[in-house]
């Protein structure tokens, strides 16, 4: 699988062991920054994350910050994009099998590295249930709401 990783000064050490195992686990990483741990902006990460994810550049996302809270805001501010705060195994993968998120969320200063590459292993496994119409249902609403709500936006 392609991805993109991104972070922000805070959640640069972490973004860094797991784009290393994400490479050792054999997909195709895409670093978007930050490239270490000078002060940066959060904002800028998760909306480079967006805009390559809608250019097509990758499939899924992995954006990390100190706590996971502020990257998550900024990311779900942009059409198309369903990122989730996951600090557990669970969430992970419930939130790609009925939500289809695509950006994995995580805080640096929340989960250590052991703890993050279970997570992001479990997230990378995940699939989409399309073949159960309640979760296909339900993401429509969702799009739904988002093209009410942004109808300038374009889909990834």
């Amino acid at each position: 699988m392609r991805l993109v990783v991104a972070s922000d000064h805070a959640g640069f050490l972490l973004k860094e062991e797991v784009r290393a195992y994400v490479e050792r686990l054999g997909h195709d990483v895409i670093d978007l920054g930050a490239y270490n741990t000078e002060p940066s902006d959060y904002p800028d990460f998760a909306e480079a994350v967006g805009k390559a994810l809608h250019a097509g550049r990758a499939e899924r996302a992995i954006l990390i910050c100190g706590s996971g809270v502020g990257v998550c805001v900024a990311a779900n501010k942009m059409p198309g994009i369903r990122a989730g705060m996951c600090h557990d195994t669970y969430s992970a993968h419930q939130g790609v099998e009925h939500d289809d998120m695509n950006v994995l969320v995580l805080g640096a200063r929340i989960v250590g590295s052991a703890l993050a590459f279970d997570i992001v292993s479990i997230y990378l496994q995940a699939k989409f249930q399309s073949q159960e119409e309640r979760f296909v249902r339900r993401l429509n609403k969702v799009k739904a709401i988002e093209a009410r709500n942004m109808p300038e936006a374009v889909q990834p």
